[in-house]
């Protein structure tokens, strides 16, 4: 067996992400080194708090966590309360941590990281791009440095979930997001960051008998209880909006086609993301009909600068994230 990839994952925690948390440490392919918390979902107090949690709930308390940006580079913030719950793990509410975070930054970490393992960091961002322009400001060789990089982000032939065209992730820092995009035009195609959208992560849903069955064998186990507790809050957020089919796990799946990208059908494109506009901003603009190959290219930079997934097997991913959180369940029966 190949040795596991390090890999650093830059967090918002709500439920979801702590789902994808959970999946990271489960996956023998990958060695999470580092945490990064960003505001999202919860504010950062709440989001450093939940990570170190869920970690040593885990059985990996020994993850660095770093605090990371606590705002967008610019505008206005509000949190997802109404989606995560108060504090971002539904009604779970997990003992406070022994361990602190770590003395540097998110960005810091992610670039002493990168410069250390040259080549070897796989990064996988599930909420606002703001803690990794932060570290391109401070690194922008960052891009060659990484092994790869994915992003849970965007719609690009999908409706948005905070506007009717907007993602969440990207609509919390849509001048973070621009910046990171840029950031990458031109690198080999190996080294596009994966966008896991809205187009993949809403067709892989969890509910409630999943709940029950991940769970069964221990469910009254820390990670039970954190499952049961966290989750079942969330799918109920979609069913109050008339969303029988259970809740989507958008982080969890990322992490999974970040650490197999043949999980999903991947098209190399140039996405750009919309910076103001009363309605459009946040909104990811993807050339998917290839127009900068025509007379109607317009302003259109010819570089691509990500691959977006537009396909995903749904089967195989869920039969392995069930898997592999019902084996931390059991390990704790």
């Amino acid at each position: 067996m190949t040795e596991p990839i390090p890999l650093i994952l830059d967090v918002d925690t709500g439920v979801d992400d702590a789902m994808a948390l959970l999946y990271a440490v489960a996956s023998p392919e990958v060695d999470l080194v580092a945490a990064t918390c960003v505001m999202g979902n919860v504010p950062l107090d709440d989001v450093v708090r939940n990570t170190l949690a869920v970690l040593e709930l885990a059985g990996r308390g020994d993850v660095e966590v770093a605090r990371g940006a606590a705002r967008p580079l610019s505008g206005g913030y509000s949190p997802a309360g109404t989606v995560h719950g108060e504090r971002g793990l539904g009604r779970a509410d997990p003992p406070v941590a022994a361990r602190l975070p770590s003395e540097r930054s998110s960005a810091r970490v992610i670039v002493e990281r990168a410069r250390e393992l040259p080549g070897e960091i796989l990064l996988i961002a599930t909420g606002p791009l703001t803690n990794v322009a932060m570290a391109l400001a401070e690194e922008p060789g960052l891009p060659g440095l990484l092994r790869g990089f994915a992003i849970m982000g965007g719609a690009f032939d999908h409706l948005g979930n905070v506007t009717p065209s907007a993602e969440a992730n990207i609509w919390w820092d849509p001048d973070a997001a621009a910046t990171v995009f840029r950031a990458f035009s031109g690198a080999p195609e190996a080294k596009l960051p994966i966008c896991a959208g809205l187009d993949v992560t809403e067709r892989v849903r969890m509910t409630h008998a999943d709940v029950e069955a991940v769970t069964a064998p221990a469910p009254g186990s820390a990670i039970g209880r954190l499952i049961r507790d966290a989750v079942p809050f969330y799918i109920e957020f979609y069913e109050r909006w008339g969303d029988r089919h259970g809740a989507a796990m958008h982080d969890p799946l990322a992490v999974a086609i970040a650490i197999d990208p043949g999980l999903a059908t991947l098209v190399p494109t140039r996405v750009e993301v919309e910076t103001t506009g009363a309605w459009t901003r946040g909104t990811t603009v993807a050339d998917l009909r290839n127009l900068r190959g025509t007379p109607w290219a317009g302003t259109w930079e010819p570089d691509d600068n990500a691959r977006v997934a537009l396909d995903v097997d749904e089967a195989a991913f869920l039969k392995r994230f069930f898997g592999r959180l019902r084996g931390l369940v059991e390990a704790q029966a």
